[in-house]
């Protein structure tokens, strides 16, 4: 195309209009399925690699057809890079269709090295008609490469498979968009309408029908999936403990947070009663359904032990041994209370896990008797830690999701924190504590990236 230097009269600039009339309906066409398809990308806020490859292609097309129309010379380029673009764009459109032909599966294994590859190439290309011009050896380069990905991909779809009926749609469209392609590259009558903008359009809708329909595919799997994970957090809730019941002597709150519909976080009572209390928690390293999986897997272990329940020590041993082999690589941490009431003692004994925090006259001290974490090795052995029961005390059993969680900045939350959160709940009921120092550090970490349970034990004295 020539461009014009001299003033165009009206009826030249309306007859450059008319020419171009078709193509500038289609690439207007082009461009608008290329924004409705990123546009959905952003409304699900997901990541679809189909629609965001469709997506730059459908739009790098209309807008070359565009920038390529007679009337858009009716007035000359103000810079190089401008007078350039129109003609550079050329070789920018066959990337997103390579990314997108690996996206839908449509391209032989190993066939992504020849896609980075070839994405390489055509940029090169781009860059060199910005800065040298349109050359006649580029267009030549661009030629023989697409020609051949072209037929590549003609044949590909012949002797494929039909795995599913969109890949026989796309075969179609891509047939039809090769043959006409092939027909304005081969059989230039410049008296005739070029065709491959229509053949385009067809290879468009099929692409279209086919991205559709693997998202709407995808969305129905991921709904399935949702219903499953659903189920899996109601039954995971079903296996926690209802509220510890009225006691003379105890009052537990006990609070669970999932980072995700399910979690490896879990708690248990396992004594109940005005004299006694045995409190346990535990921690599943991973997150999501198989650190779930797992955490029904420690309840189970801690029910068969609750024979054990007044020796926190051999309640742990014997988990233990319960779980060694069973989980999978995954280890758990744990820690076991167990308050009588009678005696006015605390037995207590720890499996890698944080430190119980005791609240004593308004000061919180740690207790710690940690042994190895469970799972890991079946000779472990755990000892107990034994100390006096003082009316008002306050017991804070927690997970390291609560210690270890970041702020914008990246700092933890920390020990000291918790501790100081802890003190502060003094003269509060167990309950509020519980809500306190949840609110306390979800408000520090404004994005939850772990299991965050606590619970929270009071020694009232009858």
């Amino acid at each position: 195309m020539v461009l014009i230097d001299s003033p165009l009269t009206a009826t030249q600039v309306l007859e450059a209009f008319r020419h171009d009339e078709p193509y500038l309906f289609l690439g207007s066409a082009f461009l608008t399925v290329g924004i409705v398809s990123i546009a959905l990308c952003l409304l699900r806020r997901r990541f679809d690699a189909l629609l965001v490859w469709l997506g730059i292609f459908a739009g790098i097309y209309g807008l070359r057809m565009w920038m390529q129309a007679h009337v858009m010379f009716v007035v000359p380029a103000t810079t190089v890079f401008l007078d350039r673009l129109p003609w550079a764009i050329d070789f920018l459109v066959p990337i997103p269709a390579l990314f997108f032909f690996r996206a839908a599966r449509f391209l032989r294994r190993g066939a992504n090295l020849a896609v980075v590859a070839g994405s390489a190439v055509f940029l090169c290309i781009f860059a060199a008609a910005l800065v040298f011009g349109p050359l006649a050896l580029f267009y030549k380069i661009n030629a023989f490469l697409v020609i051949g990905m072209l037929i590549a991909l003609a044949l590909n779809s012949l002797f494929m498979s039909d795995y599913d009926r969109g890949f026989a749609v796309v075969r179609v469209g891509l047939l039809s968009f090769v043959a006409l392609a092939l027909w304005d590259n081969f059989v230039p009558l410049n008296w005739l309408p070029k065709a491959e903008p229509y053949g385009f359009a067809i290879l468009l809708g099929c692409l279209g029908y086919v991205a559709a329909r693997r998202t709407l595919a995808r969305d129905v799997e991921l709904g399935e999936i949702q219903k499953e994970l659903e189920l899996a957090r109601r039954i995971q809730l079903s296996i926690l403990p209802g509220a510890f019941p009225e006691s003379a002597d105890f009052r537990v709150a006990a609070r669970y947070v999932p980072m995700t519909a399910v979690a490896g976080d879990l708690y248990d009572f396992l004594v109940t009663g005005d004299r006694q209390a045995g409190l346990l928690i535990a921690d599943v390293s991973g997150h999501g359904v198989p650190a779930a999986l797992i955490a029904s897997m420690v309840k189970m272990a801690a029910t068969s032990q609750r024979a054990n329940a007044a020796h926190p020590a051999a309640l742990l041993a014997g988990m233990n041994a319960a779980l060694c082999g069973n989980t999978l690589g995954q280890f758990v941490t744990a820690a076991y209370a167990h308050l009588d009431a009678t005696t006015r003692t605390l037995r207590y004994s720890a499996a890698g896990h944080p430190a119980m925090l005791l609240l004593r006259h308004g000061a919180a001290t740690e207790v710690a008797e940690n042994g190895l974490l469970l799972a890991a090795a079946e000779d472990a052995t755990y000892a107990d830690k034994a100390l006096p029961l003082e009316p008002c005390d306050r017991l804070l059993l927690y997970t390291d999701g609560l210690v270890e969680a970041r702020n914008a900045a990246g700092d933890l939350f920390g020990e000291a924190a918790l501790s100081a959160a802890l003190e502060s709940t003094a003269g509060q009921t167990a309950d509020q504590a519980a809500d306190g120092i949840v609110a306390l550090v979800k408000q520090w970490a404004k994005v939850q990236d772990d299991d965050l349970t606590v619970l929270v034990c009071d020694f009232v004295e009858a």
